[in-house]
C-alpha cells in the first residue's frame, strides 16, 4: 500500500475555503489567486482519492469525506496560527537564552552596569555571560553575540559587527605615585618609571604608543608589571604602584575621586572600537537588538 504525499499547506488551505464560504472570499484573504487554489485543491483531492466538496457557482457543499477531513484541516490551521503568534510575540517582546562571549576586562570595568540595566528591561531573556580572552566560534558554540574590543577586526563573510562606541585612552597614574616618583615631562621620562602593562591574549606585552599632533612615541618602562586583567591594573596604579594605560571613561570615577591622574595630559594613546559581532545578516532575535542597543546606551552614556 503506497503512503499518501499530503502536504500540510494545502489542507489549511482547505480549511481557508470552507470557512470562506467561496473561492473568491478564500482568494482575498489568502492572497493566492482563485485558480491557484483551485488547482491546489483539487491536487489534494486527487491524492485523497476523494472529492472533499461539490463545487458551484453559488456555493461550496462539503462531501460526508470533506466533512471528516475539515476537522484536521481547522486543527492545522488553528496550531499554523498559534506557532505564528508566537513568532510574532518573541519578535516584540525579547524572550529565550541569551549567549554572549566577552573579553575578562568587562568583568570588572562596564559589564556590571549592562547587565542591571538589560535584565531590568528584559526579565524574560536569561543571560549566559562566557568571559574569555579566546576568539570563540559564533556559529559552532551557539552563542548570540560577541563583545570585542579593538581597532579593526578581521573580515568574516558569516559575521556581522557593529561598532558600538569608541573609547579614548590615556595613561593615568596616583597622585601619590607620581609625588614619590615624579612627574613624567616627555615620553622618554617614561622609561624610567614602572609600567602596568596589559598582556594580549597571544601573550604579548602591550606598547604604550603615543600621539601628539604629528608627533609619535612607542616604548614601554623597562621595570613593568604585566597583567591580563585590566581591572586589576587598575585598581594597582590607584594604589600607588604604577602608571596605567586606561580608557577615559574607566578612568574617569577614580580621577573625580582623586585616585588617578591623568599623565602626559598633551598626548593620547591610539583609540579602541567596542563592536558588537553576531552570526549573519537577517533575522537576528529582539533579544539580540535589544542587548546591542543596551551596550551601546550603556557605554555610550
Amino acid at each position: 500500500m503506497s503512503t499518501l504525499k499530503l502536504y500540510a499547506n494545502d489542507l489549511i488551505l482547505f480549511a481557508h475555503v470552507i470557512d470562506a464560504g467561496s473561492f473568491t472570499r478564500a482568494s482575498e484573504l489568502t492572497g493566492l489567486p482563485k485558480s491557484t487554489l483551485s488547482r491546489r485543491l483539487s491536487e489534494l483531492e486527487d491524492e485523497l482519492g476523494e472529492r472533499l466538496m461539490q463545487r458551484s457557482t453559488r456555493r461550496l457543499v462539503l462531501t460526508d469525506f470533506g466533512e471528516s477531513i475539515l476537522e484536521y484541516a481547522r486543527r492545522l490551521s488553528d496550531e499554523a496560527e498559534a506557532a505564528a503568534a508566537l513568532a510574532q510575540h518573541r519578535q516584540a517582546t525579547p524572550y529565550g537564552v541569551l549567549r554572549v562571549s566577552l573579553p575578562p576586562e568587562f568583568r570588572e570595568l562596564a559589564f556590571v552596569d549592562v547587565v542591571t540595566e538589560f535584565t531590568r528591561r528584559y526579565p524574560n531573556v536569561r543571560l549566559e555571560l562566557d568571559l574569555s580572552p579566546r576568539r570563540v566560534d559564533l556559529i559552532a558554540e551557539r552563542f548570540d553575540v560577541a563583545v570585542r574590543a579593538a581597532g579593526q577586526l578581521p573580515d568574516d563573510s558569516s559575521l556581522v559587527a557593529r561598532r558600538i562606541t569608541t573609547q579614548y585612552n590615556h595613561l593615568y597614574a596616583s597622585p601619590q605615585y607620581l609625588k614619590r616618583q615624579g612627574t613624567p615631562q616627555v615620553p622618554a621620562d617614561l622609561l624610567e618609571h614602572t609600567g602596568l602593562v596589559l598582556v594580549t591574549s597571544g601573550g604579548e606585552q602591550q606598547h604604550w604608543r603615543l600621539t601628539r599632533g604629528s608627533e609619535h612615541w612607542d616604548g614601554v618602562p623597562v621595570n613593568i608589571l604585566s597583567a591580563n586583567s585590566l581591572g586589576l591594573q587598575q585598581e594597582l596604579a590607584a594604589r600607588g604602584l604604577g602608571i596605567v594605560a586606561l580608557s577615559a571613561r574607566f578612568a574617569q570615577p577614580l580621577v573625580d575621586a582623586g585616585r588617578l591622574q591623568r599623565v602626559l595630559p598633551e598626548w593620547c594613546l591610539p583609540e579602541t572600537a567596542i563592536w558588537c559581532v553576531t552570526p549573519g545578516r537577517r533575522l537576528l532575535p529582539q533579544r539580540t537588538l535589544a542587548f546591542v542597543e543596551v551596550l551601546r546606551e550603556v557605554l555610550a552614556d
